[in-house]
């Protein structure tokens, strides 16, 4: 793309018109099936290894776009999308692929989620189409920045939450916009996540570095610490420093059906427990740098012009979930059909659910009827990962169209406000054990109802939450 505001498909045209002798032959000439050089998003990959490896294959859909560079700092993880696509250039350093692969349309960010802001923001100023792995960032202020960024320097923009296209969800739009469960005013989410170490002490011995990993440029703007397998690869999640625990892992799939059906925005309130951890003597541990073993959190919710009543929306994690609803027969499922993972929507009429990626939506009425939708809608088993990727791609070969991004399932103008109402839950959960000096001097923890001015991104009722709205970069690092 030759610049941000010219589609690859326009400029190909253009240069087909004013260049004398040269010629594009169109793909129908070449035979079906043949997809031109011209029509190809040359895509850039940061974080080569586990998700990011998919996130390339759907991206690339089977040669229809060119994976020009792979960039992992950790090669050893990125080894097979390597294998995969032997012609991409292969880096270290996202900062270098964006300078030296002058060619690139496009990147996907699958990265830790504390650097997906600083990665995502360096190519939008460069006019690069972005694909970003959910959540989009780490805190509320990044994902405020980043769906700005995203319309000023007009990209087109996706993230990762790959059941947001599925039909599932889009059947449970239709079930409640034909009114069939009325108005809600509860919904229950939760998740069988954490599967990773939390509620933790941090390490302090210093293990070997691995070989060829390139550590400073993995933590990027987080705060330095030392090497440790408990950050990576996997691990990182439980640690507030890089991940965002269960909430942020998990809460991307599973409240998006909720605020995408219901019409949500910024909630108001917050208030949020977490299990606790004991000692040897049964007094409790606090390790504020890690996540909690689990937690409970419920958002506040105002009316929406889809839902004309507020809302209390109740998350837990850690193995915990809401009790068996008396509508729904005690030998069914809820939500996932090991019932580890769900959403429950308590409506005037009944009850719509869902598990995982919007699958098995179902309706349970007040007068014992139930909805099941028609097999093609459960029988979506894809996610549909690789489709949420292409019509990224699609879009991004037609360039920024104000009404066609905003029709992409979680372009940032949908997914930053998600992300933002989200990591309100990690306010709370980061405060619960904050403490505040009162008027005489007794220190009190933050087990509080934390009220939210969305607009300003500020906590009004409990100053030092507001400390977890944004974080302080390491020096040479920046948004």
């Amino acid at each position: 793309m030759k610049n941000k505001h010219t589609s690859r498909r326009s400029f190909v045209k253009m240069t087909t018109l004013s260049t004398v002798g040269i010629s594009i032959i169109p793909r129908h000439v070449m035979g079906k099936g043949f997809i031109a050089p011209s029509d190809k998003l040359n895509i850039a990959v940061i974080g080569g290894g586990g998700k990011g490896y998919s996130d390339a294959v759907n991206a690339w859909n089977n040669g229809a776009s060119n994976i020009a560079a792979i960039c992992d700092v950790d090669w050893n993880q990125a080894s097979r999308a390597f294998e995969k696509f032997p012609n991409a250039k292969k880096y270290k350093d996202f900062r270098k692929v964006l300078d030296e692969v002058k060619d690139i349309d496009a990147i996907t960010v699958s990265t830790p989620d504390h650097t997906h802001a600083v990665i995502a923001m360096t190519a939008i100023k460069l006019g690069k189409h972005v694909y970003v792995q959910k959540p989009l960032t780490h805190n509320i202020y990044e994902a405020r920045m980043l769906t700005e960024a995203a319309n000023k320097y007009k990209v087109v923009t996706q993230m990762g939450n790959q059941g947001a296209s599925s039909k599932g969800v889009k059947q449970m739009i239709s079930w409640f916009n034909e009114g069939l469960i009325g108005k809600v005013n509860k919904v229950h989410v939760w998740t069988n996540r954490p599967v990773w170490p939390q509620g933790i002490a941090t390490p302090t011995d210093k293990p070997e570095m691995l070989d060829g990993l390139d550590w400073d440029t993995w933590i990027g703007p987080a705060k330095m610490v030392d090497y440790h397998p408990l950050y990576h690869p996997f691990k990182w999640r439980g640690w507030w420093n890089f991940g965002t625990g269960a909430l942020g892992d998990m809460a991307c799939h599973l409240i998006d059906p909720p605020y995408r059906v219901l019409g949500l925005g910024y909630p108001t309130e917050v208030e949020s427990s977490v299990g606790a951890v004991f000692k040897r003597d049964w007094s409790p541990e606090y390790f504020p740098e890690s996540c909690p073993v689990s937690s409970r959190t419920q958002l506040t919710f105002p009316a929406s012009d889809k839902n004309p009543t507020s809302l209390k929306m109740t998350w837990t994690d850690g193995g915990l979930r809401p009790f068996h609803p008396d509508l729904i027969p005690a030998d069914h499922p809820i939500g996932d059909e090991n019932s580890s993972n769900g959403v429950i929507m308590i409506g005037e009429k009944g009850i719509m659910t869902c598990g995982t990626y919007a699958r098995n939506p179902k309706i349970y009425f007040n007068n014992g009827g139930v909805l099941i939708p028609a097999a093609a809608v459960n029988e979506d088993t894809s996610l549909p990962e690789n489709g949420h990727q292409v019509a990224w791609v699609e879009a991004c070969k037609e360039g920024f169209k104000k009404d066609k991004h905003n029709a992409l399932t979680s372009s940032f103008d949908y997914a930053g406000p998600l992300t933002e109402a989200i990591l309100m839950g990690n306010l709370a959960i980061r405060s619960y054990d904050l403490r505040e000096k009162a008027g005489n001097g007794f220190e009190y923890p933050g087990r509080k109802k934390l009220l939210w001015d969305g607009t300003s991104m500020r906590v009004t009722n409990f100053e030092p939450a507001n400390q977890f709205v944004k974080r302080e970069y390491r020096e040479g690092w920046s948004l």
